[in-house]
């Protein structure tokens, strides 16, 4: 799936706009609104993002908001066409193989059944690392996004404790789709051993950190292993937290997803394979959280 209308190159206006509003990624998302209720409305018209971040109707002032959001976009001072390709990065590697034929206009009752050929499971381990790796691309678009130099660590774990809307709803799905539905209850303790276990070598085989493997820190001490161990072994402590708090568990995360996709009894190795090749909800989500602060920080210098 693509995020370009045109040869040129979109604005962040561009990308929330050409965001989807029926899609598996959006029937995905909608399958956690339990755990974070009422909380994501899927904007996909900047306009009406702009409005509702805002508080303002003045057609005149919001304009002035959309012109300056455009300019900080484009400004290669600014992180944050770099926090949207982290994103993308990490949605493109997920996508194996029959991506455009899910891609298709769906029903509400789309069946899994007829993927299940081209669908295959990852090894525990590498599944593991998937984790990581999405945790770290998170805490990669949240320093570029809030330009915060180095590496940025502490200030990640203290802001996720204020994670709304579509930042808490991506963080959902990674716990949900990456931990819990693929690696069961321990998921934490297993994607823990697993980069313990690893060479930067064996790192560096994994498409997904391969894309983002060069926003480490140059200078963090120990090196990548360092870095990768420190930056995860941080936030499980608030992921355990977020998975007892609200009841978090891989039956009760693929029930939802039935309601909207037909999974057909797929076993949960299957339905997390499904939802690696089939949804792109960190740069759908990302999007979103981009445009969000931007237009915040945007409305307080016009």
């Amino acid at each position: 799936m693509g995020f370009f209308s045109s040869d040129s190159e979109p604005t962040i206006v561009d990308l929330v706009n050409q965001l989807e509003t029926s899609s598996i990624t959006i029937y995905a998302l909608k399958a956690l609104d339990y755990v974070v209720p009422d909380q994501w409305d899927n904007p996909t018209n900047f306009d009406e993002l702009m409005k509702k971040v805002t508080g303002e109707t003045d057609s005149g002032l919001l304009e002035q908001v959309k012109q300056r959001v455009i300019t900080l976009y484009n400004d290669e001072n600014e992180g944050y066409k770099s926090a949207v390709s982290i994103y993308q990065r990490i949605d493109g590697a997920d996508k194996l193989v029959g991506t455009a034929a899910l891609a298709n206009k769906l029903s509400e009752n789309f069946s899994m059944l007829s993927f299940l050929d081209k669908i295959t499971p990852k090894a525990e381990n590498a599944q593991a690392f998937d984790l990581v790796v999405k945790i770290l691309g998170e805490l990669f678009a949240f320093t570029k996004i809030n330009g915060i130099p180095g590496d940025g660590i502490a200030d990640f774990v203290k802001s996720l404790g204020n994670y709304a809307g579509e930042a808490k709803m991506r963080m959902a799905a990674i716990v949900a789709f990456d931990g819990l539905v693929p690696l069961g209850p321990d998921f934490i303790q297993k994607a823990t051993a697993t980069v313990k276990s690893m060479t930067a070598g064996q790192m560096e085989e994994n498409s997904t950190f391969k894309n983002i493997m060069s926003y480490i820190p140059s200078g963090f001490g120990g090196g990548q292993i360092a870095f990768v161990t420190q930056a995860f072994g941080s936030v499980s402590g608030w992921i355990t937290n977020f998975v007892n708090e609200n009841n978090l568990n891989a039956q009760t995360v693929v029930s939802n997803l039935s309601k909207y996709v037909d999974l057909a009894d797929g076993k949960l190795d299957y339905v997390a394979g499904f939802i690696d090749m089939s949804t792109s909800y960190m740069t759908h989500t990302g999007i979103q959280t981009v445009a969000t602060q931007m237009i915040k920080r945007a409305i307080n210098e016009v």
